[in-house]
């Protein structure tokens, strides 16, 4: 999917990881992934972190139902129950529905 195809940003690359624990996640290279109820990103831009810099190569939409232990893996967990808790935990009152649309923002480190 091409920027072109994509509906309009909702919020700005610099909200796209902002909680310490998933900051150092992306640092150690086990987070490469963010799923975000908005679109946060476009394919090509960079994200910067300490100094370091992301480059954004995927951004799709998925459901909560799609999710699968890879998925959940690239977010820095060991598996789908795992993630879903954490994310329950951030959002109290928040319900899991399968059929939810998030937009999965996949990135990599820059190497110069």
């Amino acid at each position: 999917m091409t920027n072109q195809e994509l509906p309009p940003k909702t919020c700005t690359i610099e909200r796209l990881v902002t909680k310490a624990e998933d900051v150092e996640k992306v640092l150690q290279g086990t987070k490469t992934a963010t799923r975000r109820n908005g679109r946060y990103a476009d394919v090509g831009e960079i994200m910067e972190l300490q100094g370091k810099k992301y480059i954004v190569n995927s951004v799709y939409s998925q459901s909560l139902g799609e999710l699968t232990d890879e998925h959940a893996r690239q977010e820095g967990f060991q598996s789908v129950e795992d993630y879903k808790n954490a994310i329950l935990s951030y959002h109290p009152g928040m319900p899991w529905h399968p059929g939810m649309k998030v937009w999965a923002h996949e990135f990599s480190l820059v190497t110069e």
